[in-house]
């Protein structure tokens, strides 16, 4: 064995999670989730948590977080490094899974993130600038790849705040930077789906969802006590059905507008992970409908 982890990539409604617990089961692994939303505690339909499938394959960084909480990337790194270590301490294969680029592969570069502290003077006198003006600040202390850093004045004075950081402690800010630190050996293999199966799939998936109580799940956590905005924050399923429970979109529209956001998100997977590829991961593209078995023996002719 060539590799000390393998890491299941693609987008969404590719049937990550599946192959991720036939490869699991295969080189007895245990499974590390690269999901931004699957963390939350009872957000399972809407983040496609389908943890059914898991079975007896021990999972991890998933529910570790309370619903209506804002969960990070530092946050996820040192918990990943954690469970990470846990599980190659055990001698048990990791098998890291999820479609959200940034942890992943962040993840698999062994980046670190330090805990950077609130810096109320520098947010005193951001707090009146326009969103195309903190955005154009942050410009200035980076190249914008994550889009989400400025989707909000908020996001956006927060990611000012990091890089301003970053500039007063070089120290730290050199384990952010992939070049610097050691990467994880890992075999990367990304699930191959032409743009008309996955826009299949992802309609079909949606419609189930829909059908197996998406729906009341978002209603339960409003009731519970979560904010809309909070759930709106989430964005795609949270987003969509939170409007429409509050009467903001009718279910038509919701639907619609739902389903055109999840493609558009595909998409952006997609882009991402052939990023990865341009910034020096090797990926090895396998076709999304192979069988379980002739999947786990694809992986297994990789490894050797």
């Amino acid at each position: 064995m060539n590799y000390e982890a393998i890491a299941i990539a693609g987008p969404t409604a590719s049937g990550k999670t599946s192959k991720a617990v036939a490869v699991a089961m295969a080189f007895d692994g245990e499974i590390l989730s690269a999901d931004s939303r699957q963390v939350y505690t009872g957000m399972d339909l809407g983040t496609g948590k389908d943890l059914e499938e898991y079975g007896a394959v021990p999972y991890h960084l998933i529910d570790v977080a309370p619903a209506g909480s804002k969960y990070n990337l530092y946050q996820y790194l040192r918990d990943f490094r954690e469970a990470y270590a846990g599980v190659a301490g055990r001698g048990r294969m990791p098998v890291i899974c999820g479609g959200s680029g940034m942890y992943l592969e962040n993840a698999l570069g062994g980046v670190c993130m330090p805990e950077v502290p609130e810096n109320r003077e520098l947010r005193e006198s951001l707090a009146d600038r326009t969103l195309d003006e903190l955005t154009t600040i942050l410009r200035g202390y980076k190249t914008l790849h994550n889009v989400t850093d400025v989707d909000t004045c908020k996001r956006a004075i927060r990611a000012i705040e990091i890089q301003e950081y970053y500039l007063r402690h070089p120290e730290e800010a050199v384990l952010t930077d992939r070049s610097a630190v050691k990467p994880i050996n890992a075999l990367i293999v990304a699930l191959d789906i032409p743009r008309e199966a996955r826009r299949a799939q992802i309609t079909a998936r949606l419609q189930s969802r829909l059908e197996a109580g998406m729906l009341d799940e978002v209603k339960h956590l409003l009731d519970s006590g979560i904010s809309a905005a909070d759930l709106i924050y989430y964005g795609l399923e949270y987003k969509f059905m939170t409007l429409h429970l509050t009467g903001a979109l009718s279910y038509e529209e919701m639907f619609e507008g739902l389903e055109r956001a999840i493609h558009q998100f595909a998409k952006r997977q997609m882009t991402w992970l052939r990023g990865m590829e341009r910034r020096g991961f090797t990926l090895h593209w396998l076709p999304y409908d192979m069988s379980d078995a002739d999947f786990v023996a694809a992986v297994r002719e990789l490894c050797s």
